[in-house]
């Protein structure tokens, strides 16, 4: 039995999202064209099967913001993120996406995988873009910048060597315990998940500046055999910022509340009655108080399971398989959603 901590490291939009998803086969991490979509380390756990080129094992996969040079806190925090991953794991993935030109961002994220010393895969993603007579040339010149364990041409959206990909990782892997039940596939609970759902649908439908002066918390997760309801507060650091998000007439707001509604309840298996509200947090993203409760579900979780426990609540969960019904915890000048359009 093998086991062990992968980390996924990479510039932003390199595809690290796109391939834990695609290794746990479950929507964990949102994904979208955006750069610095991923703001904290995400954990995906698959479990594989011993077969005739690999044995047995559970792979914890962490994937990590995108790499790159911070200007705020929070840009600070989330390459905090990556340097955490990095400690104490038993395997570094760097995937880089192979159709763009070797720049200085790649030089930047190279040398934090030269300094972390550890056993090291290069994954060149997107190879289903890309001309194969470069190929061989673009192994070369990589090969030459580091002496990874294995180069691994992918296409994590088309999954496209995953299979290949996953042997290779379990018998790069330690001999080992499992540290989660079989049917677990995340660390994080639930309600951050929705949060992440509803801030992927702002990601996706606003533009310019807004996306990233956003940050979604749950406020209330009330579980239902046929209905769970969930309250949750967008907050934004402009007047301005805010008004976009609402819309004229609360349409964008009812926009955003209706898509991310959709994937919730594909995740959660129940119908989902969702309120929204959009708060105005100025210059939150450089208040270290502010940015860790947007992005560090485990001190959110910690803070909350006190709360509940005083409350005599149940306390939260972590995302088990979508088979069963999930198990969730139960949870100002404010803008409340429309009710939802159909």
């Amino acid at each position: 039995m093998r086991s062990g901590f992968v980390t996924i490291i990479g510039r932003p939009n390199a595809g690290k999202s796109t391939l834990l998803n695609s290794l746990v086969g479950e929507k964990l991490a949102i994904v979208t064209h955006k750069a610095q979509t991923t703001r904290s380390r995400i954990t995906g756990i698959v479990n594989v099967k011993r077969k005739a080129k690999r044995p047995a094992g559970q792979v914890i996969f962490v994937d990590t913001p995108g790499v790159h040079k911070p200007a705020d806190q929070l840009n600070k925090r989330m390459m905090q993120e990556v340097y955490d991953s990095l400690e104490g794991c038993d395997l570094v993935l760097l995937i880089v996406d192979v159709t763009q030109k070797f720049g200085t961002g790649d030089e930047f994220v190279l040398d934090i995988v030269k300094r972390a010393k550890l056993k090291t895969f290069l994954l060149l993603n997107k190879i289903d873009l890309f001309e194969k007579a470069k190929l061989l040339p673009t192994i070369e010149a990589w090969s030459q910048r580091f002496d990874f364990a294995q180069i691994v041409p992918i296409s994590a959206a088309k999954e496209f060597g995953k299979e290949e990909l996953l042997n290779a990782v379990v018998n790069a892997l330690p001999e080992g315990p499992k540290y989660f039940p079989e049917d677990q596939i995340t660390d994080q609970p639930e309600r951050f998940i929705v949060a992440e759902l509803i801030r992927e649908q702002i990601l996706i439908n606003t533009a310019q500046e807004v996306p990233y002066a956003s940050g979604v918390l749950i406020e209330k997760f009330e579980e239902g055999s046929k209905l769970s309801r969930i309250s949750a507060v967008i907050f934004v650091e402009r007047e301005g910022q805010k008004a976009i998000i609402i819309g004229k007439q609360g349409s964008m707001l009812k926009h955003i509340g209706t898509r991310a509604r959709q994937q919730i309840e594909r995740i959660l298996g129940v119908k989902v009655f969702l309120e929204l509200f959009v708060k105005v947090r100025e210059g939150w993203r450089d208040n270290v108080h502010d940015v860790d409760e947007a992005i560090d579900w485990r001190k959110q979780l910690q803070s909350l399971n006190t709360r509940l426990s005083d409350s005599g609540e149940e306390k939260s969960t972590s995302r088990k398989t979508p088979a069963r019904k999930a198990k969730i915890s139960k949870g100002g000048d404010s803008a409340p959603a429309p009710k939802d359009e159909d």
